[in-house]
């Protein structure tokens, strides 16, 4: 049997129907920019989430970059990040000129919320926290720091569409939620796309002008703005899958629970979720020392697997100039030569979460 990470037709043909209607729609309406069907889902999408406002763009990286950018940060600030983050996360800081502080994470692979109140300075304007793999950070700690030392508060959810942190979603803690609706994540788009949401009136306006040429009015440019618009064919299929998620979510949740069920191999570290915390399995992500040699392993038994990830961003050759180097961040690091990303997608059926489980057991280095 071979076993891919993610087959993303199956979620498709779930509501093959639906999406055809969708696309066709568009198609048949003349409008592709910027038009009924993204404020249908700005709407809806705010709604789900629990936020005012929502501001859709063209990738995850574009909205937090354009929410950094919104929040006035820029050369000679700092800002609070989870050391072992897609690079994704950190880009957002450098593109406005500022300077990523890193931080280690705690046993859940979120940022380490005891660790950030002594890397505050008086350089630090924001803490971009990440919601790792769909598991939501803990968020009481964080939040008490960014209040007590006036600090924005961004949050990466590009992995944690529906998670929760004591009943509350992912993307509303802070000053502005951002959104990536890659076509592999939880809320996957047919393409590129993504989102801000926040409650803030004002840093919604300046998100929609900077998104649009940086204009509200077409040719009156107020802002130095880009072109990163979430496009009408993109929101519409979203619609339909933002529709769906709260069942999507809930079949990932059943995966996972027969993963942590069924592998019972020693030598793998399974995930584990925090009390407060709620996780929707955008990657179910285990460790073992002999990494490479198990995905080897796996691979050869016909599974197929990925590192999330393999060069943490402080050791990344494009950030050289910050002077890191191997063994600064010691638990990001251990990390990074452990993880392994297991098949986790819908449709997975019966006989593949089996298979892996399977194999998984039989691994003896």
């Amino acid at each position: 049997m071979k076993i891919d990470l993610a087959i993303l037709n199956r979620q498709f043909e779930l509501y093959q129907a639906e999406y055809e209607q969708a696309a066709l729609k568009v198609l048949r309406a003349g409008w592709y920019i910027l038009g009924r069907e993204v404020a249908a889902f700005e709407k809806e999408f705010a709604d789900y989430i629990g936020g005012k406002f929502c501001i859709g763009v063209n990738s995850g990286l574009d909205a937090l970059t354009l929410s950094v950018r919104a929040l006035g940060i820029g050369a000679g600030d700092e800002v609070i990040v989870p050391a072992n983050t897609y690079i994704a996360t950190v880009l957002a800081i450098t593109a406005n000129g500022a300077t990523p502080i890193f931080i280690e994470p705690d046993e859940f692979y979120n940022l380490e919320a005891d660790k950030i109140e002594s890397a505050v300075t008086s350089k630090t304007k924001a803490i971009m926290v990440v919601h790792l793999y769909g598991q939501a950070a803990c968020m009481d700690k964080i939040c008490a720091v960014a209040e007590k030392y006036n600090l924005k508060l961004i949050e990466d959810c590009a992995q944690s569409h529906g998670a929760k942190f004591k009943g509350k979603m992912t993307g509303t803690f802070g000053n502005a939620g951002c959104f990536s609706f890659y076509p592999t994540k939880n809320l996957g788009a047919f393409g590129d796309g993504g989102a801000v949401v926040t409650n803030d009136e004002n840093l919604a306006v300046t998100l929609k002008m900077l998104r649009n040429y940086g204009s509200e009015i077409k040719y009156h440019n107020k802002l130095e703005g880009v072109n990163s618009r979430l496009d009408e064919m993109q929101a519409a299929l979203l619609r339909v899958k933002l529709s769906h998620l709260d069942a999507l979510n809930a079949e990932r949740k059943k995966i996972a629970d027969r993963f942590l069920s069924g592998i019972k191999n020693p030598r793998l570290i399974l995930p584990t979720t925090c009390a407060s915390s709620e996780h929707v399995y955008h990657q179910f992500v285990i460790r073992t020392e002999k990494r490479d040699e198990f995905k080897r392993y796996l691979e050869d038994n016909g599974i197929k697997t990925v590192i999330h990830y393999p060069i943490p961003p402080h050791l990344a050759e494009c950030y050289k100039r910050l002077g890191y180097q191997r063994g600064d961040f010691q638990i990001t690091e251990k990390y990074s030569d452990e993880v392994l990303s297991l098949p986790m997608f819908n449709g997975m059926t019966d006989e593949e979460i089996n298979f892996v489980i399977e194999v998984c057991n039989g691994y003896d280095a």
